[in-house]
């Protein structure tokens, strides 16, 4: 629009040097109204000094001040629009203000619009507020409720059956209390007496485990007696109290019943540090008896497991490892290199009824003993075989001069029992 204005004022301009000049050389505008400058007329022109002028110059001033007055326009409109962004910001910003604070008054301590933190003070004060109207609203409520109540008869009917009612639910009530307290009473009386018989029970439980453990002291002599272990465990077993000296042979010989496959297990274990099968035998799964020393096996031609009293020597040197193996007093098999030249060491422990994988625990299950042991002896020598039978078959009793059976040299643990045994004459008419 401003280029279309331009052009009619300089076309007037020109129309107009081309008339007749009037008097004085000035041109004359007639005042127009406002709109008929934006319907195109041109603005008045501002008269020259000093002398007229020529078309040409007119004509340029004329651009020059169309050009001034385009500049005015445009910086006016720039005002104009930024002071409209202005406004609309300041109006968005307001709307985003007041339906934050709407939006929220819940729980969070921003508004949900414009993204502005909220002045605390304002938020408590719209609280209090929120919390009178609910004030002012329930005291209305109960207004009501009275005047209803006076201005009525119903209510004060309904108030009468409520009372009824209240009284019924409090006797219900009490009866209710009273009963569940008799209860109460009886339960803890029947728990009591249920608590004091299981009480007694375990007492009379642990009494005879610790009689267990402790053994059996009416035994006819310090050697009748025998170590049940009637479980596969891993808890149950004997221990030797006494230890071994360093030893250059020995002789072990026991009795000993089982019926248990595969296998009988571990009848007895020595470990010391450093080597936990020092001196092992041990009849495990499907393979044969076996005598470990220092951990070298020699397979043991012995059969124990027909559920019988057995009487089993075995008889060792570190001199060529030489080893014999006595089943009831007969001479079973015999070998060497065993462990030769390997003095047994002193300071172990000595098990009854299992293998040790450490000095004295970590016992396996699957290789633990299932049976009756007795007459556990060990000598520093190799007996003759003489002497063997002779303790086989009850002609001739000979304790073990490192480790005798006596009853004060052995204890139980974990459910393992002793018993008193039978006599040697017994055992050998089970055989």
């Amino acid at each position: 629009m401003l280029a279309l204005l331009a052009a009619g004022v300089a076309l007037a301009v020109v129309a107009r040097a081309q008339d007749k000049p009037v008097p004085g050389n000035r041109f004359v505008c007639t005042a127009l109204p406002p709109e008929a400058v934006h319907a195109g007329c041109p603005l008045p022109a501002m008269p020259m000094q000093g002398g007229a002028l020529s078309p040409e110059e007119e004509l340029r001033a004329a651009v020059l001040q169309l050009r001034e007055t385009v500049v005015q326009q445009k910086e006016t409109l720039g005002a104009q629009r930024e002071a409209i962004r202005e406004l609309t910001g300041k109006l968005a910003r307001c709307e985003g203000l007041a339906g934050g604070k709407v939006r929220g008054s819940g729980a969070t301590g921003k508004d949900t619009m414009g993204d502005l933190p909220r002045d605390p003070g304002h938020v408590v004060e719209q609280l209090s507020r929120s919390l009178q109207t609910l004030k002012d609203r329930l005291e209305s409520l109960e207004l009501q409720l009275r005047t209803n109540a006076s201005t009525t008869g119903l209510p004060s009917d309904f108030r009468e059956v409520l009372q009824r009612r209240l009284g019924e639910l409090e006797r219900q009530l009490l009866r209710k209390v009273a009963e569940l307290e008799d209860e109460k009473s009886l339960l803890h009386n029947e728990t009591s007496a249920h608590r004091q018989k299981t009480e007694n029970t375990l007492n009379a439980l642990l009494q005879r485990v610790t009689e267990l453990e402790r053994g059996n002291s009416a035994f006819k002599s310090p050697d009748a007696f025998k170590v049940s272990l009637p479980l596969r465990t891993n808890y149950l077993y004997g221990k030797i109290k006494k230890t071994l000296p360093e030893l250059y042979a020995f002789t072990i010989c026991l009795w000993l019943r089982s019926s248990a496959s595969p296998g009988i297990g571990t009848p007895f274990s020595y470990a010391v540090p450093g080597q936990a099968n020092e001196i092992v035998l041990i009849e495990w799964g499907n393979n044969p008896i076996e005598l470990l020393i220092n951990d070298k096996v020699a397979q043991l031609p012995l059969f124990v497991s027909d559920g019988k009293w057995h009487h089993i020597c075995i008889t060792w040197t570190t001199r060529d490892g030489m080893w014999e193996a006595f089943q009831d007093g007969e001479k079973l098999g015999t070998g060497e290199n065993l462990a030769p030249w390997h003095p047994i060491k002193p300071g172990g422990v000595l098990i009854l009824g299992q293998e040790q994988d450490t000095v004295g625990g970590r016992f396996d299950a699957t290789q633990a003993f299932v049976g009756e042991l007795s007459q556990f002896n060990i000598w520093d020598r190799v007996l003759r075989a003489q002497e063997i039978i002779n303790i086989a078959n009850c002609s001739t009793n000979m304790p073990g001069n490192i480790i005798p059976w006596v009853d004060n040299n052995v204890d139980v643990f974990g459910g393992a029992s002793k018993w008193p045994v039978e006599t040697c004459e017994e055992r050998l008419l089970d055989l």
